[in-house]
């Protein structure tokens, strides 16, 4: 293996590396037997059929393209460590510049160094962490969201009361003009528990199946479609079909599905549980304060540009996966905020560079103070989670990789940090 480093602006280092003809055949072995257990070949078993077998099925870029994968993989660790000794941050950037058979493979890496940090004051910070307390009905009101997860639902003939469900279509119209993506089928509304526009529960009351009511309502004035905030829109809603509901009794019955003896016990429980919940966030929100403050004493030189737009990719994708979450699309959401990805990101991108430099100083006290994270925790870390999945090979191989070594790594390290600046600047 061949390495030429190259040192670019904005603490960045270019790797070019070139992987001989010779020891790409061990990885054109591995190569063959991966896609071997892939596709399915007459007369031999999965993994078993030879290159010149595999060569009239799939081809041999393909067979080519999968060993330089596999040569990258298994080359690019022993490159970085090395040919670049101070400490890598974020992901390196990869791009195959020479694949082709019977030819050396050549790959060049872009890696980001730690820029150099100025840390001011990390010590004896003295930052206040807020006391958690559980009111009686916040336990009380996830007790009502347990009973509500056991209602029994019976089909009811009988107008619509308080508490029983409704299944509906509903046609939502701005100004007599049809709201995109304001129509929907089976609905479910329960009578008294609200909805996203408030009141129309209540407009149902009375109503039987198969019967058509039309009224209006305010959209609230802070609701993220900003088109419909404050806005008065027209509903059309058929009544498809009512469900009377029954909430199971709170008694010990109840409470022993939960392991415990008394609806006291249970309540108990409850609160025990979200008070330790409220302390992990009043911490969280203590340790942000603590970033922020070791952030505003300290001095960074040039950020490299890829680990910003590499945060705010990040950025963008947690909130697309919450919009998912909450059944939201992410396209919706864009049109609301009348934005196109890049407005978006642009947007993001304060936040992305607090982001970066939170990580920054946080490697750069582990630097400082020799916080390390040994080979035996990462590698105890990689076989919980191959133990976990069942041993399954896609999941071991990922596992193994180079990415996922190096992201266990950072993960352990930061966690190391954050508890040694918890423990040097965190008050109750």
């Amino acid at each position: 293996m061949k390495v030429i480093v190259v040192t670019l602006p904005k603490s960045q280092y270019e790797l070019t590396i070139e992987v001989s003809v010779e020891e790409m055949q061990a990885h054109l072995a591995k190569a063959v037997e991966k896609l071997g257990r892939e596709v399915k070949i007459e007369g031999f078993r999965p993994g078993k059929a030879t290159f010149e077998v595999l060569k009239t099925k799939v081809g041999e870029l393909s067979i080519w393209e999968e060993a330089g994968y596999i040569a990258i993989n298994k080359t690019i660790d022993q490159a970085i460590k090395e040919n670049i000794k101070e400490r890598i941050v974020g992901s390196p950037q990869v791009n195959v510049t020479k694949l082709a058979p019977d030819n050396p493979l050549e790959y060049k890496v872009v890696v980001a160094i730690l820029p150099e940090v100025t840390l001011g004051e990390y010590k004896g910070l003295k930052i206040k962490t807020e006391k958690a307390e559980v009111a009686d009905g916040e336990a009380d009101k996830v007790i009502e969201d347990l009973r509500e997860m056991r209602v029994k639902e019976v089909v009811s003939e009988e107008p619509i009361k308080d508490g029983d469900k409704a299944t509906l279509d509903i046609r939502m119209f701005l100004d007599k003009v049809p709201l995109e993506g304001g129509q929907g089928s089976d609905t479910a509304v329960v009578i008294g528990k609200g909805y996203v526009v408030p009141g129309l529960d209540k407009k149902l009351i009375g109503a039987r199946v198969g019967e058509e009511r039309v009224f209006e309502l305010p959209y609230p004035a802070e609701h993220y479609q900003k088109n419909l905030a404050g806005k008065l829109v027209e509903f059309k809603v058929k009544i498809k079909s009512v469900f009377s509901r029954e909430l199971p009794a709170l008694d010990e019955n109840f409470a022993s599905a939960f392991g415990l003896k008394t609806v006291e016990e249970l309540k108990s429980n409850i609160k025990d549980t979200l008070l330790k919940e409220k302390e992990e966030k009043n911490r969280q929100k203590a340790e942000i304060k603590l970033i922020d403050k070791i952030i505003e004493k300290s001095k960074f030189a040039d950020i490299p540009e890829t680990l910003i737009k590499n945060e705010g990719e990040a950025m963008l994708s947690e909130l697309s996966h919450n919009l998912e979450h909450q059944g939201a699309k992410f396209e919706d959401y864009l049109k609301s905020m009348n934005k196109t990805r890049e407005q978006l990101m642009l947007d993001l991108m304060p936040d992305a560079v607090k982001r970066v430099k939170s990580a920054l100083v946080i490697g750069a006290i582990a630097l400082k103070e020799d916080i390390k994270v040994e080979d035996e925790e990462i590698h105890k870390e990689i076989e919980a989670v191959i133990k976990h999945y069942g041993g399954k090979q896609e999941i071991e191989e990922r596992a193994r990789s180079h990415e996922y070594h190096r992201y266990l790594e950072n993960a352990l390290t930061n966690q190391k940090v954050m508890a040694k600046l918890a423990e040097w600047n965190l008050e109750k």
